[in-house]
């Protein structure tokens, strides 16, 4: 206090005792500053992984009331729908795109696109239905697996080490590769000969279809790879934010060419169910099937901006999904309606995720 200045009045322009300008560092006592501290929080967001149960947002349960509501309106509307046979032609019919949509899932929250999955389903199928035939079943399908693998690989390099946005290099690639299809298969059908291939497309153990058995185990591999392990979580925050993960120490280029890879080993696997399910493999028949995985893990909430989503949802995209498409079957519904009701529900549910950020 200055000369003939009041008592507990200060000079203009100087602080109270103990206090500190903002952003002048710790105070005397070691403490650090208010406005450092403000806003800082660890770990930082990107790291965090998946929302805490307790910050449940509308679109991890929307989609289990959609799907419950459905379910008891078709069981309503059709006897035929709540059935043993019919709920096990609905999970058997609809292997293939829930394996190739857990794939999927992982690439979109990584903050990434495949479009590929399709072509590499069916190189994949005429792989494994050939070396089936002229070296045995197993030979064949291990070798359509591990083609699937190599061509996800492709995929991440293009992305990571070309540079190349994942949307317009898959794009590439999805043409690159249906080429591959009809150059293997000379643009035939090729017929299976060999009934040892039927197994995994056709046989039931306990019960239950082949096919199911091998979702389920996928669902639960990818579900653990993503919610459990230290790759899950670099997963997440790749795709939250590139940067923040790279410069927390995340290889970032590792994570994103790797989940192509395991997208390209889904989709293989799914081509030889396929396969396998009719005894034959051809160039195409895996157009359009990237647009309907996408379209089911967007229903499932997983964010098209990345670094949000869950398999479990996805899969009941997927179970969605079909039980529209099996009750318009069961109801003598115009398949024209069908496709209207999807596409609304895809529009809904991007809408949903657009308004819950925008909130945040």
């Amino acid at each position: 206090m200055t000369s003939g200045q009041p008592p507990g009045q200060e000079t203009p322009g100087t602080q109270p005792s103990g206090t500190e300008s903002p952003g002048t560092g710790p105070s005397p006592g070691g403490r650090s500053s208010p406005a450092l501290l403000r806003g800082l929080t660890w770990p930082p967001p990107a790291l965090r992984g998946p929302r805490p149960a307790r910050a449940v947002r509308l679109q991890e349960f929307a989609i289990v009331g959609v799907c419950l509501a459905l379910f008891i309106g078709l069981t309503v509307a059709s006897p035929a729908f709540l059935t043993g046979q019919n709920i096990r032609n609905i999970l058997d019919q609809n292997s293939a795109l829930g394996i190739i949509a857990c794939g999927e899932t992982i690439v979109i929250i990584s903050g990434s696109f495949d479009l590929s999955v399709g072509a590499i389903y069916a190189v994949a199928g005429i792989i494994a239905v050939i070396l089936s035939n002229q070296v045995g079943p197993a030979a064949g399908i291990a070798a359509a697996i591990g083609c699937g693998l190599v061509l996800g690989a492709l995929n991440g390099a293009f992305v990571v080490f070309g540079r190349v946005h994942s949307f317009i290099a898959t794009l590439a690639s999805q043409y690159i590769f249906n080429g591959l299809a009809l150059v293997i298969s000379g643009g035939l059908i090729i017929q299976s000969r060999r009934a040892g291939f039927a197994v995994i497309g056709q046989y039931l153990t306990g019960g239950v279809n082949v096919t199911i058995w091998i979702l389920a185990v996928v669902v639960i591999v990818t579900a653990l790879l993503l919610g459990r392990t230290t790759w899950g979580r670099h997963v997440f925050a790749v795709g939250g934010n590139q940067e923040a993960a790279r410069l927390s120490g995340i290889r970032v280029s590792y994570v994103r060419g790797s989940v192509f890879a395991l997208s390209g080993t889904a989709a293989a696997l799914a081509g030889v169910i396929a396969a396998s399910r009719v005894g034959t493999a051809q160039a195409g028949t895996g157009t359009g099937l990237e647009l309907a995985a996408i379209a089911t893990t967007v229903l499932g909430g997983t964010s098209i901006f990345g670094g949000e989503g869950a398999i479990w949802r996805t899969v009941l995209g997927v179970l969605l999904i079909a039980m529209i498409g099996n009750g318009f079957n069961l109801l003598s519904l115009s398949a024209t309606y069908q496709q209207v009701v999807e596409g609304v529900l895809i529009i809904l549910a991007v809408t949903v995720d657009a308004y819950t950020r925008l909130r945040r």
